[in-house]
């Protein structure tokens, strides 16, 4: 089985990669690095580490890699032959691979009906859907009729926490012995690929707020209230009494939310919880908190892991979630010169103030009581 994935980074071999090796899969790396695409093919070989108490190595085998920028008809003619094609090239990009799969696309439906599975395995709601949108520009009405009955976009929510990396190996990854791959199978046209690890579900929805809620919620915790506090890492942070109270609690109205709005078992629920804290005090996969704590304005967006749960808990529960307000406090303060997106928020909070800045970029209306809520842990951090 042959299968062609887009992003050569340390989530595309150390996650995706390794498992489409494991479930017997010849996997073709498009990337535009052309120091891994040289080192895949020369090595056609790399290992990946689970990181913790005990180490684990797997060898992933039968691996090349081809750069899609400067070879582009060789990488149209592998996804028009491919059994599946993945993706892990950050949100943001998909826009940019859309045309080649498109023209892979049109190659393969000349001459086959064979269904074909793409899977944008992204750290986002609906990232599938939003690359077939692309993918679909580059389609005349007939071929979009016809990649309608052949060709499926299922959507999936992917969790492995891959730190940032130790200079020397250019392929080795480490990763934590944790993942999740959760696949919409309702999308899926023809077979369901047959990828060790996946789990097919009918509704994603669940299991993605499950893991923004939980795993995206969770870390954001010990990073921005890490940095107001001096802390350099993640370990460090999870070490800080305070910190791990504010967690417990966030996660805790967090469950709340989910628990009320997916019926998710309360006790399995619970568990879920917990495996996620203890993950993050694995000290062989702890990061900078500046690393983590990235991106401040589009993680306080009204539906991402912080606005929207928060929003959520008010109006379910009648009462103040005053453990993620006080993240989101925290996001508010978290001041960083190396971060385009902190230096821009903190240029906002110096021209409008705190409040306004939060309603403008969380999208809360005026008057909102999360706003309200946040507004006095601000203050009460800033003293």
């Amino acid at each position: 089985m042959q299968a062609v994935h887009f992003g050569a980074g340390n989530i595309g071999r150390g996650f995706i990669g390794a498992l489409l090796h494991q479930s017997g899969y010849q996997t073709l790396f498009l990337d535009v690095n052309d120091t891994v695409i040289q080192e895949l093919n020369q090595k056609r070989e790399y290992e990946v580490t689970l990181v913790g108490t005990e180490q684990e190595i797997i060898s992933v085998k039968n691996v090349s890699g081809l750069n899609s920028s400067s070879h582009p008809d060789e990488a149209i003619e592998a996804i028009s032959k491919a059994d599946l094609v993945t993706a892990a090239v950050g949100p943001n990009v998909l826009a940019h691979i859309a045309e080649l799969i498109a023209e892979g696309l049109k190659v393969r439906m000349r001459v086959s009906k064979e269904p074909l599975n793409v899977i944008a395995c992204e750290n986002m709601i609906n990232g599938s859907s939003i690359l077939k949108k692309h993918v679909f520009e580059y389609l005349n009405e007939e071929e979009r009729q016809a990649a309608e009955q052949s060709i499926g976009f299922p959507n999936a929510a992917v969790d492995r926490i891959v730190p940032d990396q130790r200079p020397g190996n250019i392929l080795g990854v480490a990763v934590e012995p944790y993942y999740e791959w959760v696949v919409e199978q309702t999308s899926i046209k023809g077979e369901r690929p047959e990828v060790k690890g996946i789990t097919y579900v009918d509704d994603l929805n669940p299991y993605i707020e499950r893991k923004l809620f939980t795993v995206n919620t969770g870390h954001a915790v010990p990073a921005y209230l890490g940095h107001y506090k001096k802390y350099s890492t993640i370990n460090e942070a999870m070490g800080d009494e305070e910190i791990k109270k504010v967690l417990y609690g966030a996660l805790s109205e967090t469950g709340e939310v989910v628990v009320r709005q997916h019926k998710f078992d309360q006790s399995e629920h619970g568990e879920y919880i917990r495996k996620i804290i203890e993950r993050f005090s694995n000290p062989y996969i702890s990061d900078y908190v500046t690393r983590v704590a990235r991106g401040p304005i589009r993680k306080l967006g009204q539906n991402d892991r912080l606005i929207r749960p928060a929003s959520l808990y008010i109006q379910l529960t009648g009462k103040e979630p005053v453990n993620l307000a006080t993240v989101i406090a925290g996001v508010l303060l978290y001041d960083n010169e190396q971060d385009d997106e902190a230096r821009r928020l903190q240029d906002q909070i110096a021209e409008k103030g705190y409040e306004a800045t939060l309603q403008s970029v969380s999208g809360l209306a005026a008057g909102d009581p999360l706003i309200a809520a946040v507004m006095k842990h601000v203050n009460v951090m800033k003293r």
